[in-house]
Order: C-alpha cells, then sequence, then structure tokens
C-alpha cells in the first residue's frame, strides 16, 4: 500500500503533466511556440484565481518577492521545455526533462539540509538508467539545440522545485501555482506577438486543454512537496517518462523501441520503491 498522499499527488502531477506534453506536441505543428506558452499562461491564470476566489484565500501571499522568483523561474524552465518539444520527439523530451529529481535531490540536500534516503538514491539510480536506455536509440540523432535547451530547462525546473519545497512553509499551494502563469502571462507576451497567428478552433481546444492539464500538474506537484522531501517526492516525476511512452504510442502512432520499454521498466521499479518507502 503506498504510504504517502506527497508520492501519490506527484504521480497524478506526472500524469497531468504528460498529457501536457503531448498536447504541446501536437499544437506545436502547426502554431508558435511563444503563442502556446502565452495561451497556457492565460489559461492557468484564470483557472488559478478562479480556485483562489472558491477557496476564499487571499492570491498574493506574504512572501511575494519569493513568489516572483518562483514565477520567473518556472516560466523560463517551461519555455525550454516546450522549445525542446518542438524540436525533439514526445519521449527525448520528456526523458531530458526529467533529470530534474537529479539536480533536485542534491540542491535539496545542500539548500534545504535533506538528505537523500536509500529509496530515493535508488530511484534516482533507476532513472538515470531508464533515461540512458531511453536516449540510446534516437540519441545519436537529437537535436543538440533541443537536448541543451532541454537540460537547461530541467535544470531551472529543479531550482524552482527547491524554491517551492521552501514556500510551502509559509504559503498556501494555491497561492504559489498562482504565481506561476501571474509572473508567466506578461514574460510570455512579447514572446508570442513577435509571430503572433489566429488560432483555429480546433487549436482553440487544443490551447485550452495545455492549460488545463498543466493547471492540473501544477497544483498536484505543490501539494506533493508541500509535504513531501523534495528529493522523494520528484523522483516519482520519472513516471512522466513512462507516460510519454504510452502518449507516442497512442497520439502519434510511435511504438517505442526496445531500449525505451527496457527504461521505463526501470523508471517505474524506482518510483514503486519510492513510494512504498517511509524513509
Amino acid at each position: 500500500m503506498v504510504r504517502s498522499r506527497g508520492v501519490l499527488y506527484m504521480a497524478a502531477s506526472a500524469l497531468g503533466f504528460s498529457a501536457m506534453a503531448a498536447l504541446v506536441k501536437l499544437a506545436t505543428r502547426t502554431l508558435p511556440t511563444g503563442e502556446i506558452v502565452l495561451a497556457r499562461a492565460v489559461v492557468t491564470l484564470a483557472i488559478s484565481y478562479a480556485m483562489l476566489r472558491r477557496a476564499g484565500i487571499a492570491p498574493f501571499g506574504t512572501r511575494r518577492g519569493r513568489l516572483v522568483v518562483r514565477g520567473v523561474l518556472g516560466f523560463c524552465a517551461l519555455a525550454c521545455y516546450y522549445v525542446s518539444l518542438a524540436k525533439l520527439p514526445l519521449a527525448d523530451a520528456t526523458v531530458l526533462q526529467n533529470t530534474t529529481p537529479v539536480v533536485t535531490a542534491l540542491l535539496a540536500w545542500w539548500l534545504l539540509d535533506e538528505r537523500v534516503g536509500r529509496a530515493a538514491a535508488f530511484a534516482i539510480a533507476c532513472g538515470l538508467g531508464g533515461v540512458v536506455l531511453v536516449v540510446h536509440p534516437s540519441g545519436a540523432a537529437a537535436d543538440p539545440l533541443g537536448v541543451a535547451v532541454a537540460l537547461g530547462g530541467a535544470t531551472l525546473s529543479a531550482i524552482a522545485y527547491v524554491t517551492v519545497r521552501q514556500l510551502a512553509a509559509t504559503e498556501r499551494p494555491l497561492v504559489i501555482v498562482f504565481y506561476f502563469p501571474l509572473v508567466a502571462t506578461p514574460l510570455a507576451l512579447p514572446w508570442a506577438l513577435v509571430d503572433f497567428r489566429w488560432p483555429t478552433p480546433v487549436e482553440w481546444l487544443l490551447l485550452v486543454a495545455i492549460g488545463a492539464t498543466t493547471q492540473l500538474g501544477q497544483v498536484f506537484m505543490t501539494m506533493g512537496l508541500a509535504i513531501e522531501r523534495a528529493g522523494r517526492a520528484t523522483s516519482v516525476a520519472y513516471l512522466q517518462v513512462a507516460f510519454a511512452m504510452v502518449w507516442q504510442l497512442a497520439v502519434f502512432g510511435q511504438a517505442p523501441a526496445l531500449g525505451t520499454v527496457a527504461g521505463a521498466a526501470l523508471i517505474v521499479a524506482g518510483t514503486l520503491a519510492v513510494s512504498r518507502s517511509a524513509d
């Protein structure tokens, strides 16, 4: 039986973010990346504000400077991830993004004095092994710029995760989530206007769905990080890779290679280990 609600929240977050990635991959076929980032920010801003109003929570929090920093980090990480999704196959971009838990665990150990438990260390090792197996079949043909941007986004995501963990001591999860699109919307606007194209009805549906699945992932991620150690919680994010394999087959008709299947199996094994551990 899973012992931690935090791990369950992070697993739900991984599902939401993996669905978002598949939708973004579809949208980048016809829409500029900046426009997708802006639409995602606007949709999640509206949803976040509505959730705050319904819960009766003041939206701006107490540590506003740190909340803005978290928003900037999140925006930069998101922009890198969306660019990598446009340049790389869905599985490759997802795998590279999910090097984040390694950096998160190290930063949490350094900045938050959180120990890396045996289960989390095992999950990280399984995740890294899975990353190698997944990337190897297609790594030789990977776009170097896409790989560099994806790894940069993973590092920024790790810093953002640690910031969320620090903020969770004083701020409500919905407030932390709200600041992400609050900061991202004005930052994304100039980028979107450079190459703006009015979406078709189907593209509008895609953009709204991207915002909704992102909001789902953000809320569950923040709830998970509020009650679980950062290194342990984010190791569960490796589940996104396994989910990406499913989306790649179901949505894009691309069957995963043998190395991809083996890597996903390692990732799931690590996730099960950390979810069942109390350390």
